[in-house]
């Protein structure tokens, strides 16, 4: 299997790069299917597909009562059962049974007990199931840092309460149109009433891939554009829809479950089908986000190995880029301009940012956006190479443990190399070098980040 991946690795990524044409083209889609498949296969995405399921079986009816709460105030709460309805349409005939039961337990739980800390519960189990679906988006999307408990709080409670109603009233507008005089005249026309009908039909799937995509674009605790979120909402929106089709017909034909499981058949249908929708959710996402990082697409989850060498190289372009543009107004590098900037993978450039961040040399603003932490002429680039060469690796060197005499002697003459090579360059004097170099190739004349700040903080 290992000969395989590395065999398909090098087919979709050669050496001579992409090209241009039919191949190339086919080759970037080919990119995206394998890197998908790859990620399905490794477990990782199946694994918390299944645990949303156990989370989605506990959550569900706090889930749905409190949305009942909201809805029952307006006099939408009926309409629940139909939405439950077509939702579970795919484990077959005994759908309507378990969506009436559901929508049961809910107006129960919503007329006897939604009330003093009955509310705190279920908004306390709403928000655990968000939060662990965050969790599995954050994963996707190479995210270590969740939201904030408040911003959590605030920003899933304001979705779960305008969330219902917002999709009420977006049914309720399509369901208007479609019985108004002109559409009703428009539908004796043909072929405009096969249009309209045909039009009725994907309505459905328009409104679930609409969802995704904004699932996509929500949840995560990062920045993603309309456009990979679009594109995963409709991969994982037909998705569904097929999957759906598929499944359902598989759960008409298997009557064996039945003789198998006799009353628990219904309850394992459910669990296969909640897993199913969970992992089609995660894979559009997945695909989202390669869409929106495609320098991923080559390694997936794994961490590609750096050289010395390459952390060096990353860790001084880093410190050029923020000391050149630190004092530009309204300008500030994050870690994935950065990452975009120097065309590496993100991941392989956070554990380079967070060292140079906890020896002092970076620090971020409340916006994320990074900037030196101190003077520029007070950092030497000495500084930068010893917290990449010492810092960023688990092991560290350190005379105590007692290296071979000749092995110690040869080390030093080659740090004292490095620090001579260097001539105590700072930062603001690499700054000021490079616009010298590139001066005329950039478009603006303005004098850079760091010489700026040096002309007026002397």
């Amino acid at each position: 299997m290992e000969t395989l991946h590395r065999r398909l690795d090098s087919f979709l990524w050669p050496e001579a790069g992409l090209g241009t044409g039919i191949r190339a083209r086919s080759l970037s889609v080919a990119r995206y299917v394998y890197a998908l498949l790859r990620d399905l296969a490794g477990g990782e995405l199946s694994l918390r597909a299944m645990s949303l399921v156990y989370t989605t079986m506990l959550a569900i009816v706090p889930l749905l009562a409190f949305s009942f709460a909201v809805l029952k105030g307006l006099g939408f709460h009926r309409q629940l059962e139909p939405l439950l309805l077509r939702a579970l349409a795919p484990i077959g005939p005994r759908a309507g049974e378990i969506a009436a039961n559901v929508v049961g337990f809910v107006d129960n739980i919503s007329g006897s007990v939604l009330a003093g800390l009955s509310v705190g519960f279920l908004l306390y189990a709403a928000l655990s199931m968000a939060q662990k679906v965050e969790a599995s988006f954050n994963f996707v999307w190479r995210v270590d840092r969740p939201r904030s408990f408040a911003r959590r709080f605030t920003e899933y409670l304001s979705v779960m309460l305008v969330g219902p109603i917002v999709m009420l009233v977006t049914m309720g507008v399509i369901a208007t149109l479609a019985s108004t005089t002109l559409v009703n005249k428009l539908r004796g026309i043909q072929p405009i009433g096969a249009w309209i009908a045909n039009l009725n039909d994907l309505m459905p799937y328009m409104f679930v891939i609409a969802a995704f995509s904004f699932l996509y674009m929500f949840i995560p605790n990062a920045r993603v554009r309309l456009r990979p979120a679009l594109a995963g909402g409709l991969f994982a929106g037909t998705a569904w829809a097929a999957g759906g089709q598929v499944f359902a017909g598989l759960v008409v034909g298997a009557s064996r479950y039945e003789a198998i499981y006799s009353g628990f058949a219904i309850v394992i249908v459910v669990m296969i089908w909640m897993y199913l929708s969970w992992l089609i959710l995660l894979a559009g996402a997945q695909l989202a986000f390669y869409l929106q990082n495609p320098e991923y697409l080559r390694y997936g989850q794994r961490t590609a190995a750096m050289s010395n060498a390459l952390r060096e190289h990353l860790a001084i372009s880093t410190m050029l880029l923020v000391g050149r543009d630190f004092d530009t107004p309204s300008h500030g590098w994050r870690a994935e301009s950065l990452a975009a900037q120097i065309r590496v993978p993100r991941h392989l450039l956070e554990p380079l940012i967070a060292a140079l961040k906890d020896d002092g040399l970076l620090t971020e603003t409340t916006e994320q956006r990074l900037i030196p932490a101190r003077d520029p002429r007070r950092i030497a680039l000495t500084d930068i190479l010893a917290t990449v060469r010492t810092k960023t690796g688990e092991l560290r060197s350190d005379r105590s443990r007692g290296w071979n005499p000749t092995v110690e002697a040869l080390t030093q003459r080659v740090e004292d190399a490095i620090a001579a090579a260097l001539d105590d360059l700072t930062l603001a004097e690499l700054v000021d070098r490079d616009a010298a170099e590139n001066e005329g190739s950039r478009p603006e004349a303005a004098p850079t980040g760091a010489a700026a700040a040096t002309g007026r903080r002397s």
